[in-house]
C-alpha cells in the first residue's frame, strides 16, 4: 500500500500514442482509483499491437491480447456450464508439459531463429547442465521480441525483457545501505549488474477451489515452499505426490484457474518482524489492517522454525505475574512456561489472558495476542481495551478472523510465534496468547480434508498432535549464552460441556506445563475468575514464585481442599458444631477473596498482604458478602500507612517475620474498626 500512496506517475505502453480523448479518460480512471492527480506518460512498445498495458507502481492494468485471453479463461472457469472448456485448457497444458518433459528435448522461443553460433552455445550449455546431448527445437514467438525463452521439461530459462526487469527489481531489493551511502551504492550496483537468463521451474494449475490448488509440473518443490501464481497470488506447498503438488492459497483465489502457470520461489513462508509492529494489528502475513499505515520491518523470519534445544534453555524460575490472585497464589506461571487456559465458551478464558497482558505494564514484557477464528468486532473491542489501559504500546495483535480462509487461520499462530521469537532472541521477555487452538485445529482439519488427507479421530488428520506440539515447544527460557530471553505461551482451548477428555484438549494438556480449568458452574455462581482449584495445575509450581509469595500462600490449596471436602459432607446437615461452622466460614471467605474484578490486577505485594491476612484468619470475622468491599479499603490503608513495607516486599521479593506480623496486626485493627470484632 505504501508504494501506491507514493505513486507520482503512470506509464502507458502501446504501439501507438493515445488520442486526446483516450488520454483524458485514462487520467479520469487514475483520479477515481487513487484519489489524486497522477501524471500519465506514454512509451512506445511493439509488444501490444492490439491493446495496451498501464503500469502504476506495482499495479498493472492489462488490455493486451494475452491479458484479455486470461480474462476469458477465468470467465470460462467460473461458468458452471463451461467446465469442459476449462478441462480442455488443463489437458492442453498437460499435453504441452508431457511433450517437453524429457530432459533430452528443449524448445527455444524467440522472434527470430538463432544463428549457428548461438545454437551451438545453447547446445553446449544444455549438455553441460544435464549431462547429455539435448535436441534443440526453435519456435517462433512474438512474445519474445527482445530476448528468448528456453524450455527444458519443467524448467524455463527466461531472457525476455520482463524477466530481465524482474531480475533488476530483485537485485535492487537485495541492496542494503544506509541513508548516507544508498545513492552511491545503488550506482555501483546498477553499474556492475549484468542480466542473465532467469532460470525457474514452472507448473500448471490442474484444479482450484476453497483456498486449495492442485498443481502439476513442480517436481522439485519442497514442503512449505512458497509458490507464485499468475497475478501475484501466493500459496504454500502442503502435499507432495508423484504427479502433483497440493498448495494452500493465501490471497484471493478468483484470479487462479485451471491452466494458470505457477512458479517456484525457493523460499519458505515467512513474516516481516521488528519493533515497528508494537502497538499494531496485522494479519497472518504481517500486513497491517488497523489503517495506521505501513510498518517498517527490521527483518524477515520464517513462520516455521525448530524449537530451541535443551542446551539452549535454562530452567523456568522467574514469575510471569498475571495479577490474578487465584492464579499467582496457587498456579504460578513462569517466564518460558506453557500454561493452558481451558473451559467452555463464555467462561472468561480471554478475560484471564487480557488481564495478564494488562498486568505486564512497566515490566518490560512484549505481549502478542493471536486471534484465530474470532469475530472481528471482538478483536476491535479487545484492541480498544488495551489502548484504554495503556497496554497497546507493548502489544501486538495478529488477527485471522472467522471470515478468512482456513489457510490464513492455519498460519496465524506460527506467524505470531515468529514475531515472538524475534524479540526473545534479542533477550526480551515475551508473552504470547493463542486464542484459540480449538478453532486452529478445525481450520487445519478443513484444510487437510480439502487436500485429500485421510481423516482420523473426529475427522482430524493423523498429525494434528504435531500441529500444536511444534508450535508450543518454541516457548522457552533461553540460556544466558543465547541472550536469556523468554517466550511464555498461554494457549486457549474451548471444551464442550466441560469435557476435558476430548481429542484436542487431551492433546494440548499433554503438551503444556499445566492448565487452568474454568468451570461454568463456578462462573454462573459468581466465582470469577472461575478457576477450578481441583482440576487446575501448574507443573512449574513454586519455582516460578517469589519467596514472599511462597510464604504467603503456602497453605492456600490445602485449606481450600479441606473446605471443599467439608462442604460436601455437611451440605445435607443442619446440626453443625462451632468448629465446623468456623471452618466453613473460613473456606467461604477464601473463595470470596479469590473473586476479582476484570481489568483490576493486583501487584505482587498487594497479593502478599491479602494472602497473609486471610490465611492467618485476620479476615475471618468479616461476613463473606462484605469481603468484596472490604478488600479495596484494606489495600488503600496499607498503601497509606505501610507504604515502606510494601515497597520493601516489592524490591526484596521476601516477607520477613516482622513484616508478616505488621500485616496481620494492620488487618485485625481495620477489621475491629469496621466490624467491631
Amino acid at each position: 500500500m505504501s508504494e501506491r500512496n507514493d505513486v507520482l506517475q503512470a506509464v502507458l505502453l502501446s504501439t501507438t500514442p493515445p488520442t486526446g480523448e483516450q488520454e483524458r479518460r485514462f487520467c479520469e480512471l487514475l483520479r477515481a482509483r487513487y484519489g489524486r492527480e497522477i501524471a500519465l506518460t506514454w512509451q512506445e512498445s511493439e509488444d501490444y499491437p492490439h491493446g495496451f498495458r498501464l503500469m502504476v507502481g506495482e499495479d498493472l492494468f492489462d488490455w493486451s491480447v494475452d491479458g484479455r485471453l486470461r480474462q476469458l479463461r477465468k470467465a470460462v472457469e467460473k461458468s458452471g456450464k463451461k467446465t469442459e472448456t476449462a478441462q480442455k485448457l488443463a489437458e492442453t497444458a498437460q499435453a504441452k508439459r508431457d511433450s517437453g518433459r524429457a530432459k533430452n528435448e528443449a524448445v527455444l522461443y524467440s522472434r527470430v531463429p538463432p544463428t549457428e553460433e548461438q545454437e551451438n552455445r545453447f547446445c553446449a550449455f544444455l549438455a553441460e547442465k544435464y549431462g547429455t546431448q539435448v535436441t534443440l527445437t526453435w519456435q517462433e514467438s512474438e512474445e519474445c521480441p527482445n530476448g528468448f525463452r528456453l524450455v527444458v521439461g519443467e524448467e524455463v530459462y527466461d531472457y525476455t525483457a520482463p524477466a530481465r526487469l524482474q531480475q533488476f527489481r530483485e537485485m535492487l531489493h537485495k541492496t542494503v545501505g544506509t541513508q548516507a551511502n544508498i545513492i552511491p551504492l545503488l550506482r555501483e550496483t546498477v553499474g556492475e549488474w549484468t542480466p542473465g537468463a532467469l532460470a525457474r521451474e514452472v507448473g500448471t494449475v490442474l484444479s482450484v477451489g476453497d483456498g486449495i490448488a492442485e498443481v502439476s509440473g513442480l517436481a522439485h518443490a519442497a514442503y512449505g515452499e512458497i509458490l507464485l501464481f499468475e497475478d501475484g497470488v501466493r500459496g504454500m506447498v502442503q502435499n507432495l505426490s508423484e504427479e502433483s503438488v497440493g498448495c494452500i492459497l493465501f490471497d484471493d483465489e478468483s484470479s487462479v484457474c485451471a491452466g494458470s502457470t505457477v512458479r517456484r520461489t525457493n523460499k519458505t513462508a515467512g513474516i516481516p518482524v521488528g519493533y515497528g509492529f508494537l502497538g499494531r494489528t496485522v494479519n497472518s502475513l504481517g500486513v497491517p489492517i488497523d489503517g495506521l499505515g505501513e510498518i517498517e520491518a527490521d527483518g524477515y523470519r520464517p513462520i516455521e522454525s525448530p524449537a530451541p534445544g535443551i542446551i539452549d534453555r535454562q530452567p523456568v524460575d522467574r514469575p510471569m505475574e498475571t495479577g490474578i490472585l487465584a492464579i499467582d497464589a496457587m498456579f504460578p506461571i513462569g517466564r518460558g512456561q506453557r500454561e493452558l487456559i481451558i473451559g467452555d465458551r463464555q467462561t472468561g478464558k480471554t478475560a484471564i489472558a487480557l488481564d495478564t497482558i494488562l498486568n505486564q505494564k512497566g515490566k518490560d514484557v512484549i505481549c502478542i495476542y493471536v486471534s484465530i477464528g474470532q469475530k472481528a468486532s471482538s478483536v476491535v473491542q479487545l484492541a480498544q481495551t488495551l489502548k484504554k489501559y495503556g497496554a497497546m504500546d507493548y502489544s501486538i495483535i495478529v488477527h485471522a478472523s472467522a471470515s478468512e480462509s482456513a489457510p490464513l487461520q492455519y498460519i496465524a499462530p506460527y506467524a505470531g510465534c515468529a514475531l515472538g521469537e524475534y524479540f526473545m532472541e534479542q533477550g526480551r521477555d515475551v508473552l504470547i496468547v493463542y486464542d484459540d487452538l480449538s478453532k486452529h485445529a478445525v481450520a487445519y482439519r478443513t484444510m487437510s480434508l480439502l487436500l485429500g488427507r485421510s481423516p482420523g479421530r473426529e475427522a482430524y488428520p493423523g498429525d494434528v498432535f504435531y500441529l500444536h506440539s511444534r508450535l508450543l515447544e518454541r516457548a522457552a527460557h533461553l540460556s544466558e549464552e543465547k541472550g536469556g530471553g523468554s517466550m511464555t505461551a498461554l494457549p486457549i482451548v474451548e471444551t464442550q460441556s466441560g469435557d476435558m477428555s476430548a481429542y484436542i484438549p487431551t492433546n494440548i494438556i499433554s503438551i503444556t506445563d499445566g492448565q487452568l480449568f474454568l468451570e461454568s458452574r463456578l462462573f454462573f455462581a459468581g466465582q470469577r475468575p472461575a478457576v477450578n482449584v481441583g482440576l487446575s495445575v501448574s507443573r512449574v509450581g513454586g519455582d516460578a514464585q517469589t519467596r514472599a509469595m511462597k510464604r504467603a500462600a503456602k497453605t492456600m490449596r490445602l485449606d481450600l481442599a479441606q473446605y471443599r471436602e467439608m462442604e460436601v459432607f455437611t451440605q445435607f446437615s443442619n446440626d453443625l458444631d462451632e468448629a465446623t461452622r468456623r471452618q466453613l466460614a473460613y473456606g467461604q471467605g477464601l473463595m470470596r477473596l479469590l473473586r476479582q474484578k476484570q481489568y483490576h490486577p493486583y501487584t505482587m505485594e498487594e497479593q502478599v498482604v491479602l494472602l497473609t491476612a486471610a490465611l492467618h484468619h485476620a479476615l475471618q470475622e468479616i461476613p463473606a458478602e462484605q469481603l468484596d468491599s472490604f478488600v479495596p479499603k484494606l489495600l488503600v490503608q496499607m498503601h497509606a500507612r505501610q507504604g515502606a513495607l510494601l515497597q520493601r516486599i516489592a524490591e526484596t521479593k521476601t516477607l520477613s517475620d516482622e513484616d508478616e506480623k505488621t500485616i496481620i496486626e494492620e488487618a485485625k485493627q481495620m477489621v475491629r474498626g469496621e466490624f467491631g470484632a
